[in-house]
């Protein structure tokens, strides 16, 4: 191990003195003459190209704005809730259905979407993705009746399936691992921010131009988003050096020894990515089911996203019905809880960059400061309107802010040539709870009448999660070069 750290994705290599270093385009060479051949650097270093170290900035940023724009809509939902309710007379467990509806489709899409991000560029694949989305929610704003939205809330989670995985991808792709944790939280800060602006801006434009105006708005942002993506996004520069000196061409993609050829295969042949037979592919996969991390965020992130489910579909609702909070009010709430988030994932992240023991420590963070929370609800502190107020703020911290480090831990956990593999598997996972709990959630206020058994069953399955991933062994990811 020398005492120089290796570029990191995205900087721009600085041409040292020796004449036999080229960047991955090719070079352009100079006349011959007795001195050393220098090759041209392709832009400024401080330029934002998509060969320079900024670029991974304007790449965070339309990672973050997609990544928003595409799940805009079904954020709001929850801010929605008392119209929804009132105009579709809906129960409480009808509502939370038109969020799982949403989130059924990437329980397989959100694999399907990790195998074609490990196949393909995301810039096809996410911006395809978002494209599907806004088309689901056009249609959206033409069609009448609960039965209709759920069928179009369907489709629009068959295109956001490729959103979360892709844009975590992109983004790890971009930023090496000592920054990569707060990259990825401001990343994901963009789902809650979404939620923030949603339950600002929906019920709003709902109110005075009814539901399909809210469809209709959904559908603009996010082909905004597949547009943005497409126009923008751009795979990470290589700087590679040359096997022979003053070689100016750039030397093919190395082959990774999961993919062994020989000479006389076609899959050997240039600009063809080996395959390896169906069976090892499998077994390949089999072993990242079986990684002790894998399992680990999986646990944990079912019990987080039912945290987060249960705050995005009640917090209204539990102003509304149990501080006597009118509509308005509620959603503003749930705006700042959104915000805490959002917040919360960029702080969280960067904290897991500098964490000692692990980007896990603050995962089981999170999960205990959510079991405090949501025991206060219970409490008569959460029954008054300023104390609840605060107890959701610090739940949309804990409770939504955990997805940065946690998407970051898993990252850095898969083996680098299935790491679109392992965030779709892990998200997929996690996807199961986002379909079942809000539902679950819903029937079970419906049937006993009251928001304290669902923050209690909530605070008790996260509390055995943490226990059980305590004591699972050590916290640290597979990428413990930070």
């Amino acid at each position: 191990m020398t005492g120089r750290n290796p570029p990191a994705a995205g900087d721009v290599a600085t041409a040292p003195a020796a004449p036999t270093t080229t960047f991955a385009t090719p070079a352009v060479a100079a006349p011959a003459t007795a001195g050393p051949t220098v090759a041209a650097p392709d832009a400024a270093p401080d330029a934002a190209t998509p060969r320079s170290g900024r670029y991974r900035w304007v790449v965070l940023g339309i990672a973050t704005f997609t990544q928003a724009a595409s799940c805009f809509f079904v954020q709001g939902i929850g801010a929605m809730g008392v119209l929804l309710r009132r105009d579709l007379h809906l129960s409480t467990a009808q509502l939370g259905l038109l969020l799982s509806a949403a989130q059924l489709v990437p329980l397989v899409g959100l694999l399907v979407a990790g195998e074609l991000l490990d196949r393909y560029n995301e810039r096809w694949v996410v911006g395809i993705g978002a494209g599907v989305v806004a088309a689901g929610l056009t249609a959206g704003s033409l069609v009448q009746g609960y039965g209709a939205l759920l069928l179009v809330l369907l489709v629009v989670g068959a295109g956001y399936s490729t959103a979360q995985p892709g844009g975590s991808k992109s983004v790890a792709s971009w930023f090496d691992p000592s920054r990569r944790g707060l990259a990825m939280g401001i990343r994901q800060a963009g789902l809650p921010l979404a939620g923030a602006l949603a339950a600002a801006v929906l019920p709003t434009l709902a109110e005075a131009f009814g539901l399909r105006a809210a469809f209709a708005a959904g559908g603009a942002v996010a082909l905004l988003g597949a547009v943005v993506f497409m126009g923008f996004y751009r795979q990470p520069p290589t700087v590679n050096a040359p096997d022979t000196p003053g070689s100016s061409a750039a030397p093919a993609d190395p082959v990774t020894p999961a993919d062994p050829v020989t000479p006389n295969t076609p899959a050997a042949l240039p600009g063809r990515k080996p395959r390896d037979p169906l069976a090892s592919q499998l077994g390949d996969r089999v072993r990242i089911l079986r990684e002790p991390a894998l399992v680990k965020a999986v646990l944990s992130g079912l019990t987080l996203v039912s945290v987060h489910c249960g705050v995005g579909v009640l917090t209204a609702l539990y102003l509304h019905d149990v501080t006597s909070l009118g509509a308005g009010p509620a959603a503003a709430v749930l705006v700042v809880t959104q915000c805490a988030g959002a917040a919360g994932r960029i702080c969280l992240a960067a904290w897991s960059d500098r964490s000692r023991s692990g980007r896990y420590t603050p995962v089981m963070t999170c999960m205990a400061a959510a079991v405090a929370g949501m025991a206060a609800l219970i409490t008569p502190l959460g029954q008054s309107p300023v104390g609840a107020c605060v107890l959701f703020a610090w739940l949309g911290f804990f409770g939504i802010g955990w997805y940065g480090p946690w998407v970051a831990y898993v990252a850095e956990s898969a083996p680098p040539e299935r790491t679109g593999f392992a965030l779709g598997l892990a998200m997929a996972a996690t996807q199961i709870a986002v379909v079942l709990v809000p539902p679950a959630l819903g029937l079970l206020k419906d049937s006993v009448h009251g928001f304290a058994p669902v923050w209690g069953v909530l605070a008790a399955v996260t509390t055995l999660a943490l226990v059980v991933t305590a004591v699972c062994g050590p916290t640290r990811s597979g990428d413990s070069s930070r």
